[in-house]
């Protein structure tokens, strides 16, 4: 019995080496190969920002104070925040740093998917004209100031689908949030960033990115609600032909779990993503 399990372990093992082989590859590809050059854009697009909020009193001004100091033009940039299920003052921070807030009571319907879709139904509602793209963040994060004038540049030049470097807040933390930072490094420069030199597909990352009107309206709207919405959502234009971008120059801060055991449950609940 313990000869079998051996065999399986190492049949697995060999399996998944090879399987990752390719992630090799990228690495001298991404430092021999440079990115194509972009045109200028072509017109300063308008843009949706959407924020999902759960009892982020704490943190969603430092995301709206980045936004409003950014170098694009933001009068063409309206920020939408759904206050999911909260018991604090994340509407009314919201509101005060001027961004429409909708406020939703359901707990029955629980996760960041189904946040977005109640959002996105009342922007369309309320916005029938739409917006040329919609960027999605956590309320966490902190936007670097060219960040949307770069995703802008990619943005015009025909990518629908955008995703960006996710870079850390807390890096220096411990080696918790260090750890992620290098995961998070490697995904944008090393995976997506080869993905794209290739002209092949690279996948959103959870927060940090942007999709045309076209694009929500393939999809009917916001449709994926598992806990790894970002992958779902990922498969799901793949498989429909669309490629996602990076674009590598615009980046956006993120924090990071500096908790071993708050890591093992954020691992656990993608794992548990990954399965569904």
């Amino acid at each position: 019995m313990e000869t079998t399990l051996r065999t399986i372990n190492a049949v697995i093992s060999a399996l998944f080496f090879i399987c990752y082989t390719y992630q090799f590859l990228y690495i001298p590809l991404v430092l021999a190969k440079k990115s194509k050059p972009l045109a200028p854009p072509s017109k300063a697009h308008r843009y949706a920002v959407l924020i999902a909020a759960r009892n982020e009193e704490n943190v969603i001004s430092g995301l709206l104070d980045s936004l409003r100091a950014q170098t694009y033009d933001m009068s063409l940039v309206t920020v939408f925040v759904a206050a999911d299920n909260c018991t604090d003052s994340t509407a009314a921070i919201a509101r005060a740093h001027g961004a429409v807030v909708y406020e939703r009571f359901n707990q029955l319907n629980v996760g960041k998917g189904y946040a977005l879709d109640f959002l996105l139904q009342h922007i369309g509602a309320d916005y029938p004209a739409g917006f040329d793209g919609y960027f999605v963040f956590d309320a966490d994060n902190i936007l670097a100031p060219d960040y949307i004038e770069r995703m802008n540049e990619m943005f015009s030049n025909g990518h629908e689908i955008v995703t960006s470097y996710r870079n850390s807040k807390n890096f220096g933390g411990n080696w918790i949030s260090a750890g992620y930072a290098l995961w998070f490094l490697r995904e944008s420069r090393y995976l997506n960033g080869a993905r794209t030199r290739l002209g092949s597909s690279a996948a959103v990352g959870g927060t940090g990115f942007l999709f045309s009107q076209r694009i929500l309206n393939e999809s009917h709207g916001w449709r994926f609600y598992l806990l790894t919405e970002d992958i779902e959502f990922s498969v799901y234009h793949i498989l429909r032909g669309e490629k996602i971008a990076i674009c590598e120059s615009a980046v956006l801060y993120d924090e990071q779990p500096t908790d071993f055991r708050q890591s093992c449950r954020q691992r656990l609940r993608w794992a548990k993503g990954y399965v569904q």
